[in-house]
């Protein structure tokens, strides 16, 4: 049985206010800001005696450290961080990125010994790399492509942080008329939930199918930017996340993530 999938815990820095105040920065926010590793990650760490501020040794959780203090990791955590795993998933319609919703069943279900696409070999799936595996991202139910999903919090804040600029593509087939006018604000002028979206990159591939390359992921956002200016989407596929593209994984299918492929 695969366990339900847990969000990656990458938005955790309105955790309190405290963390502003002068006795210092949280370390575990310290070391998640610097991408070392996610908040959760680094508590573990802490926990174990791995974590060296300014050379000395911290074990206390919530111990605090001034903004600019020298952390680093005994040996015993990088290599933890080299053995956790990214899995990169063409989610078909139908399943959702994390825990179940309405009787429709998770993507992670689908990481099975049998659906892992291994063309070139490659390590085979156990069961510890389903510990601490979670969507890093959302991919709606009715939409297709590429989905990640990762033991490794540094990967997660890298595509999901609030500061993450990794892009994502899709291509999205759609219906409706859209003017110059329409395809100017959806490349840049939209709001949505009362906040600017980012700059984007959208145009058209054939007469019913845009190219949308997006760097941050609001829920649902492509089908909402779609209906502000007057179209409907039919379908909607991601290709690529950052440098990692969906390539030629059958649907349904999974590989791990490379050792020569990064995100960025």
């Amino acid at each position: 049985m695969v366990p339900r999938p847990r969000r990656h815990e990458v938005d955790e820095d309105d955790e309190d206010e405290e963390d502003d105040l002068p006795q210092g920065v949280r370390i575990s926010k310290l070391m998640a800001a610097r991408g070392i590793c996610s908040r959760r990650e680094a508590d573990e760490y802490i926990e174990r005696g791995w974590v060296f501020v300014d050379g000395e040794r911290v074990k206390e959780l919530g111990r605090r450290a001034e903004p600019d203090a020298k952390i680093t990791l005994a040996p015993e955590a990088a290599k933890l961080q080299g053995t956790r795993m990214t899995i990169l998933l063409h989610k078909p319609v139908g399943f959702v990125s994390g825990q179940p919703e309405d009787d429709y069943p998770p993507a992670a279900s689908l990481v099975t010994q049998a659906s892992q696409y291994r063309p070139d070999g490659g390590p085979l799936l156990k069961p510890a790399h389903f510990h601490g595996l979670a969507p890093a991202g959302r991919l709606d139910i009715d939409s297709t492509g590429l989905l990640v999903l990762t033991q490794d919090g540094r990967i997660a804040r890298q595509l999901i942080g609030e500061d993450s600029t990794v892009e994502k593509e899709y291509l999205v087939r759609v219906e409706g008329q859209l003017s110059a006018e329409g395809l100017a604000l959806l490349n840049h002028g939209l709001e949505l939930d009362d906040k600017q979206l980012r700059p984007a990159k959208v145009e058209w591939i054939n007469e019913d199918q845009l190219r949308f390359v997006l760097r941050e992921g609001r829920k649902r956002q492509i089908r909402r930017m779609c209906e502000l200016v007057g179209l409907t989407v039919t379908g909607l596929k991601r290709i690529r996340i950052g440098k990692v593209v969906l390539g030629d994984l059958p649907l349904g299918q999974w590989r791990f993530l490379r050792e020569d492929e990064s995100f960025e």
